[in-house]
C-alpha cells in the first residue's frame, strides 16, 4: 500500500498550540528538552546493570548454577533498561543536542545484539508515523499466528493467541539478535530506505560484525570460561533474553494494542481523515502514571502519548509535560487514554487479544474514520 497521508486541514492549530506551551514550560523552568544529570546517571546504571554481570560470568569465577542464571537475568533487566531508557532516546535524537552523542549512545543497541539502523526505520519512521495502520506500522505486521489488528487476516488459531502470545513476547529479542534484523534489513532495502550507493552491503557487514561481537562476549566467552556444560550456559543466556523480551513487548503492546485504541485506515486515495497528532492520541494509551519506579526503569514509556507527540523531548521530562499534553488534548476534543496501573493495562491487553482472536463478522459497511 502507498504511505498514508494525514490531513493538514483538520485541527491545524493543535501542533502550534502544544509546541508553544511545551517551549514555554522549558523556558519558564530554565530547562532544556534533552538529558539532564539524572538521565546521565541512569545511563551509567543501566549500562552497568547489563555489562557487570556479563563480565563476572566471563571471568569464570561463577561455580553455582543458580548464580549463573541470576547473573544472566540481572543482565536481562539491564538490557531492557538500555533498550527503553538509553538507546530509545538516543536514536530519537532526544538524548542530546549533539548528534554525535546520540549516534554514539544509539550504538548501545548494537552492543546488546540488535541493530540501530533497523530500529530507526522500524520504530522512528514506520511505527511513529503510521501508528496502528495496517501494513504501514511494522509493529503490528505480525507473523500469521499473531493478530494485532482487526484488519489483519484471521486464522482459527488466533482464538488462543491471548494464551500463547507470552511465549513469543519472551523470545522476541532473541529473534531480533538472530534472524529478524536480517529479514527486516532486506525488506527495508527493498522498500527504498537504504538507497545510497553501497549503503545496504555496508549496513549488512556492520550488522554481522556487531552481532559477532555481541555473541562473543555475551555467550561464547562464558561458555569457554565457566565450568558448566554449554547447554546450561545457553539456557541461562536464553533466560536473559526471555526477561528482556517479555518486559519490552509488554511495555510497547499495552500502549497500542488496547480496546481504547483505534486502528484507522486510509481511504482509496491513501488519505487519513485525521491530522497526525489526532491520530497519535487515538492510537496510543498511557499506563501507571503514578509509578515513579516504572517511570524511571522503562524510560518514561508509561507516558507513551507524550513520547509519540513529543519524540524529540527526552523521556525524563514526560511526567512534568503530561498535564500540558492532556489539557491541550481535552481543549481540542482529542482522547487521552490512561490505564491506572500495569495490571489493569495488561488485563485490557489480554481482552484485546481475545477480541482480535474471534472470527470477524463480515458486514458490508464503509470503513469508518476518526473525525478529529
Amino acid at each position: 500500500m502507498k504511505n498514508p497521508i494525514f490531513s493538514k486541514n483538520i485541527q491545524p492549530n493543535f501542533s502550534k498550540t502544544l509546541r508553544s506551551r511545551v517551549n514555554a514550560y522549558f523556558k519558564l523552568h530554565g530547562k532544556n528538552r534533552n538529558a539532564n544529570r539524572i538521565m546521565k546517571v541512569k545511563t551509567i546504571i543501566m549500562l552497568c546493570l547489563f555489562f557487570v554481570p556479563i563480565l563476572v560470568l566471563s571471568s569464570g569465577i561463577v561455580t553455582s548454577t543458580v548464580l549463573l542464571f541470576a547473573l544472566y537475568i540481572i543482565s536481562g533487566f539491564g538490557m531492557s533498561g538500555i533498550g527503553m531508557g538509553v538507546m530509545h532516546d538516543a536514536i530519537h535524537g532526544s538524548y542530546s543536542k549533539n548528534k554525535k552523542v546520540n549516534t554514539f549512545l544509539g550504538y548501545t543497541f548494537n552492543l546488546i545484539g540488535a541493530n540501530a539502523t533497523v530500529w530507526r526505520i522500524q520504530h522512528n519512521v514506520l511505527h511513529h508515523t503510521y501508528t496502528n495502520i495496517e501494513q504501514a506500522d511494522d509493529d503490528i505486521n505480525a507473523p500469521f499466528f499473531l493478530r494485532f489488528s482487526p484488519h489483519a487476516k484471521y486464522y482459527w488459531l488466533h482464538r488462543f493467541q491471548h494464551i500463547y502470545v507470552w511465549f513469543f513476547y519472551g523470545i522476541s529479542t532473541l529473534s531480533w539478535v538472530t534472524t529478524k534484523d536480517f529479514v527486516r534489513l532486506k525488506r527495508y532495502y527493498d522498500m527504498g530506505f537504504l538507497n545510497k550507493k553501497g549503503e545496504y552491503p555496508k549496513t549488512l557487514a556492520s550488522m554481522i560484525a556487531w552481532k559477532v561481537l555481541y555473541y562473543s562476549y555475551a555467550l561464547v566467552l562464558p561458555m569457554i570460561m565457566l565450568p558448566f556444560s554449554w547447554w546450561i550456559v545457553l539456557l541461562a543466556f536464553i533466560s536473559m533474553h526471555f526477561i528482556t523480551g517479555l518486559m519490552v513487548s509488554i511495555v510497547f503492546q499495552i500502549a497500542h494494542i488496547m480496546p481504547v485504541n483505534e486502528f484507522p485506515l486510509p481511504n482509496k486515495e491513501g488519505q487519513m481523515n485525521a491530522n497526525w497528532y489526532a491520530h497519535q492520541f487515538a492510537t496510543t494509551a498511557n499506563f501507571s502514571p503514578n509509578s515513579k519506579l516504572m517511570y524511571w526503569f522503562i524510560g518514561g514509556l508509561n507516558y507513551q502519548i507524550e513520547h509519540h507527540v513529543l519524540p524529540d523531548v527526552c523521556h525524563i521530562h514526560y511526567k512534568k509535560l503530561a498535564t500540558i499534553v492532556s489539557e491541550t488534548a481535552k481543549e481540542f476534543g482529542m482522547p487521552y487514554n490512561v490505564k491506572r496501573n500495569l495490571l489493569h493495562a495488561i488485563w485490557d491487553h489480554v481482552q484485546m487479544l481475545r477480541s482480535l482472536g474471534k472470527k470477524p463478522v463480515l458486514i458490508p459497511v464503509e470503513i469508518q474514520h476518526n473525525e478529529f
